[in-house]
């Protein structure tokens, strides 16, 4: 039996530690350091010239080399690790938000999900090469300089004990609030940039309303509420600064005055039976600061920290948002084998259908409707009948409250909603185009797909005359360049390089086109559908005419209601 290899993301923290393990060795290489200075020192002062010099400033020498490679080491492995670690929690957040259904009404707005994705999980790099170090250090340095120290006076140790703790106490309280006011500031981050982009994909709405100045007063507003908020971590961070250096301070100052005093004769208790020499005073010196500099780190650190742990929990609720929608990717890690390698047109089986939008009418009640394999349905009714809803739940993008949806006979379930999709061919009423050639349009990234099948599928949809439509043209966001039945097609292209699609799925491709540009788009519908289910929700009774067997959704609900 083979031992499974740990995930990326373990790989990765380990790695971390490893690196913090190296870091925090080269701060304990201070120990002998100082040591060696001391040493030299008391030579000195006892009248040896510089043969008491020449040796320790060669290990000091050496060890401080040891100590920058180290650490040099040691952060660039830390780093590397940070930023391979947020590109898993990148993919990760990026996988959640492609698991759940863009019909889902309580998905993160796109601008938030920019945010947290792209800018404010920037922040987890910093804590993770910064405050994970610092962390290690002080759980490890202050205790072996205390045992150190203590090994030469039990009051200067005691002295350094006694101050430490103060300082965690004072900046647990610190770290509450700054945790507080730095995820406060990232969700007023996210909340207007969300507001931003909204504002700006409307536009030239606003301007038709003259709302365009009550829009800027509106973001100056939010502006000023996320200066506020950044002044208060800024606040906060420099307060749990001042703390610091504040019992770190008389920590030092006190184990001077101790060390001076019994040098002096003054103080003659505090070690053990014998008295300090200078060497072995200024040893405890030396150390003394040291102590408290791994404190010191992490106070730095306290505001990465905070910010860090936001970025975390906003990646994390993302993530979680995508495993708690149905057919999302945590269902797609125990799905059930075999459904995605079914061939040929499936069919449609839907039996006791209840669904309704949260907080509005039903819009269907025990529902039933059957499809044969290979066959073309178009589905009419007026405006809100359910025709896109039921698309939508044939697809796996909406949950059904009851009843059951075969394709193929396999269940539309939380385990095979993902490998169904994977025989799926889906376009939407407003199919998006993305700034990009017109082959990474079609292709949208599929593994196996280039310019041969790019260029085979124009030909299908019936845009190989079409001058913008050649692969390698560049189309602007939303499909500049573009007519909107070239838009509709140039969809089309999409399902036609999806090999595995042979259930078709399509809302109202003729809607808004006029009558010739109708009819070339149904002539490219019938030739992509040849051989495959296709359903298609419709206004125009010619497309439906033309796809064969006609389902009227207010017919159907309303004998179902009789």
């Amino acid at each position: 039996m083979t031992t499974p290899s740990p995930s990326p993301h373990l790989q990765s923290l380990q790695s971390q530690k490893v690196g913090s393990a190296v870091q925090g060795a080269a701060a304990l290489l201070w120990l002998p350091q100082a040591a060696l200075l001391a040493w030299a020192v008391q030579g000195l002062a006892y009248g040896r010239g510089l043969a008491a010099v020449w040796w320790p400033a060669g290990g000091i020498l050496v060890l401080g080399l040891l100590r920058a490679a180290c650490e040099a080491w040691g952060a660039r492995r830390v780093f590397a690790q940070a930023r391979a670690h947020l590109s898993i929690l990148r993919a990760h957040a990026a996988a959640a938000l492609a698991a759940g259904s863009p019909l889902d009404r309580a998905r993160v707005s796109s601008g938030l999900a920019a945010s947290v994705i792209a800018e404010q999980a920037e922040a987890v790099v910093p804590y993770l090469v910064h405050y994970q170090p610092a962390r290690w250090r002080v759980m490890v340095v202050p205790l072996a300089i205390a045992t150190v120290v203590a090994g030469l006076s039990w009051v200067a140790a005691l002295v350094l004990l006694v101050a430490a703790p103060l300082i965690p106490v004072f900046m647990a309280f610190v770290g509450m609030s700054a945790q507080a006011a730095s995820k406060a500031q990232m969700l007023e981050m996210g909340s207007m940039n969300a507001f931003l982009l909204d504002r700006l994909r409307g536009l030239a709405t606003l301007r038709a309303l003259d709302a365009v100045d009550a829009t800027a007063q509106r973001l100056g507003e939010s502006a000023q509420s996320l200066r506020r908020r950044t002044m208060a971590v800024l606040r906060i961070a420099f307060l749990s600064s001042a703390v610091l250096e504040l019992f770190s301070a008389l920590g030092v100052a006190m184990v001077a005055a101790y060390v001076g005093f019994h040098l002096l004769g003054t103080l003659a208790f505090g070690t053990w039976g014998h008295r300090l020499s200078l060497g072995e005073g200024l040893f405890i010196l030396l150390l003394a600061p040291a102590f408290f500099e791994p404190l010191r780190d992490i106070a730095a650190v306290w505001h990465d920290r905070a910010a860090g742990e936001a970025a975390l929990n906003a990646l994390g609720q993302m993530e979680r948002h995508g495993l708690a929608f149905p057919g999302g990717h945590a269902a797609a890690v125990n799905a059930e084998p075999g459904v995605a390698h079914a061939h040929g047109a499936p069919s449609v089986t839907m039996r006791g259908l209840h669904f309704a939008h949260p907080g509005e009418a039903p819009l269907f009640g025990g529902f039933e409707l059957r499809i044969a394999a290979g066959e073309h349905v178009a589905l009419l009714g007026a405006s809100g009948s359910g025709k896109s809803a039921l698309l939508s739940l044939i697809a796996g993008l909406l949950p059904a409250a009851r009843g059951e949806i075969e394709i193929g006979g396999v269940p539309m379930t939380d385990r095979t909603a993902t490998a169904l999709r994977q025989r799926i061919g889906w376009m939407g009423q407003k199919p998006h185009v993305f700034a990009g050639s017109v082959e990474a349009n079609v292709a949208l990234g599929r593994s196996g797909v280039g310019a041969p099948q790019v260029a085979s599928a124009v030909r299908l949809v019936g845009l190989e005359a079409v001058a913008q439509a050649h692969p390698g043209t560049a189309l602007g966001e939303g499909g500049v360049g573009l007519s909107g039945g070239e838009a509709v097609r140039l969809a089309m292209a999409r399902i036609a390089v999806h090999a595995d699609a042979v259930l078709l799925l399509v809302d109202e491709p003729t809607a808004h086109l006029d009558t010739e540009t109708a009819a070339h788009v149904a002539d490219a519908l019938l030739a992509l559908a040849f051989g495959k289910t296709l359903i298609v929700a419709t206004h125009d009774p010619v497309l439906a005419s033309r796809i064969g067997r006609v389902v009227n959704l207010d017919v159907e609900l309303l004998e179902r209601a009789a």
